[in-house]
């Protein structure tokens, strides 16, 4: 068997109870791109309605989708369904699936202030150093308005992981 080459990462789908408000978050707050307006999609014949039907399963009956992308390519879909529901608190970490993703912003905390300034919060009460008063790489989690968790690290993933971040040496 060959050995595997790394995949590229291409997007990301994102459930949000209010489609409109999470365009206008992601857009004027993370500077994202808008490729897609919101568009109603439709449990039909049609050839995106029995896409939706293979992976929801029938009844789905429609959800509202806007596709944006990143500064660096990576595409964002945001959904949100007819029966949407939003958790009291959506940080289950400990369960499989994705518990959150992470943007890159050397003003990180600026990027904190502005996501608080529209409706976020801190899930840690300060940005913290992987390499305090030796290298200037931090991190910090939030939450979007909707719940989404949002890491912000202030240096590329390359940078941080490659001088052994979690060595206590």
């Amino acid at each position: 068997m060959p050995t595997p080459y790394p995949r590229s990462f291409s997007h990301i789908g994102l459930s949000v109870p209010d489609l409109q408000r999470a365009v206008q978050f992601y857009t004027e707050v993370l500077g994202w791109y808008l490729i897609m307006p919101p568009t109603r999609i439709t449990e039909d014949e049609s050839p995106i309605g029995l896409m939706c039907t293979d992976v929801f399963g029938a009844g789905w009956e429609h959800f509202d989708i806007a596709h944006l992308s990143t500064g660096d390519r990576i595409g964002v879909e945001l959904f949100q369904f007819k029966q949407q529901k939003t958790p009291e608190d959506n940080f289950e970490y400990w369960k499989n699936g994705i518990f959150h993703f992470c943007v890159q912003d050397p003003d990180l905390e600026g990027l904190a202030e502005r996501i608080e300034q529209a409706g976020g919060r801190r899930r840690m009460p300060e940005p913290r150093y992987y390499y305090p008063g030796e290298k200037p790489y931090r991190m910090i989690y939030m939450e979007d308005p909707f719940g989404v968790i949002i890491e912000i690290y202030s240096h590329s993933y390359e940078l941080t992981y490659s001088a052994g971040a979690y060595s206590n040496e």
